[in-house]
């Protein structure tokens, strides 16, 4: 029954989303024409995104260290980047998972490892929503109606990051109920939660900062200021990532991020199409490459010592 609902959404995404293209293949034709991809800039995107890699692979060692264990930086990428794959596999459970189990192969405890998987990718979620209320709060302003809660969302995530601490262990236990296998995750000091959401943010950032240089590498101008740019993509990114039954968020994704940018007039209907196509293209090959050749690679990993002085 799983399968054939996961084959019903590929089918559906196929075919509404292959049908928009078709309608304005020939408008994308002509924005192509018009605006040649500037490849130099599609690099300068493609190492912007490689940093918030970098950035994002550094916080969850930190937060490892949090749980006194220690993990060499290119162990960490390469479980990082590996588990990446995970992604593309409906459910979004395998990434964490497949973190999980890499990391203790790599000889870091079993709580470390599913902790510090579940910390990150929770604190990243809600950091993202917040990257969204603080780079688009001009444009949310103006198209959300007056009186929209923006600032108690705000108040909640803040109050949710912070919290982390005491609910996780929480979280723990429930999940040890529900799977029948002994997780212990003990209470964190404040300061790893804190470490996490301010890698989160520069993440996110450089994330966003990157698609505002691939719109301008594909369409020949920049779609709106950063910030909007930054705001549009993380939500649209959120909203693949949460579509639990799209692989890679594909589909969700790109359908959010087009509406976006028409709805905001940051770019025409075509404009949007193209964009949104050359970013997936751009996107899965800078999050399966590197995974990929790592996973075939498969350099030995190595034991680490348990314990880490503060």
């Amino acid at each position: 029954m799983r399968r054939l609902l996961m084959l019903a959404f590929a089918v559906a995404v196929v075919w509404f989303g292959g049908g928009a293209l078709v309608e304005q293949w020939t408008a994308v034709r002509e924005v192509r024409a018009a605006h040649p991809t500037r490849w130099g800039r599609v690099l300068a995107a493609s190492l912007l995104t490689l940093l918030s890699y970098a950035v994002l692979i550094e916080t969850w060692r930190r937060t490892v260290r949090s749980w006194g264990e220690s993990i060499g930086y290119p162990t960490a990428a390469r479980i990082w980047l590996v588990s990446n794959l995970g992604r593309y596999v409906p459910g979004k459970i395998w990434q964490i998972g497949a973190m999980s189990v890499l990391a203790e192969r790599a000889g870091v405890s079993a709580a470390a490892a599913v902790g510090s998987a579940l910390l990150v990718s929770l604190v990243h979620v809600v950091v993202g929503f917040g990257v969204v209320a603080l780079t688009g709060w001009s444009l949310m302003s103006s198209q959300l109606p007056s009186g929209a809660p923006v600032l108690p969302v705000l108040v909640a995530l803040a109050v949710g990051i912070v919290s982390l601490p005491w609910t996780l262990p929480w979280g723990s236990a429930l999940a040890s109920r529900i799977s029948g296998r002994a997780i212990a995750i003990r209470r964190l000091p404040l300061t790893a939660v804190w470490i996490t959401a301010v890698g989160s943010a520069i993440g996110w950032l450089l994330f966003g900062a990157a698609f505002h240089v691939l719109g301008s590498a594909v369409l020949g101008r920049a779609t709106g200021d950063a910030a909007t740019s930054i705001a549009l993509f993380t939500l649209s990114y959120l909203a693949g990532f949460l579509a639990l039954i799209a692989p890679g968020g594909i589909g969700v994704r790109e359908g959010v991020l087009a509406g976006l940018l028409v709805s905001t007039g940051t770019t025409t209907v075509a404009e949007a199409t193209w964009l949104v196509v050359a970013s997936r293209l751009w996107l899965t090959v800078l999050e399966i490459v590197p995974g990929s050749v790592l996973l075939l690679a498969r350099p030995s990993i190595r034991p680490f010592s348990r314990s880490v002085s503060s």
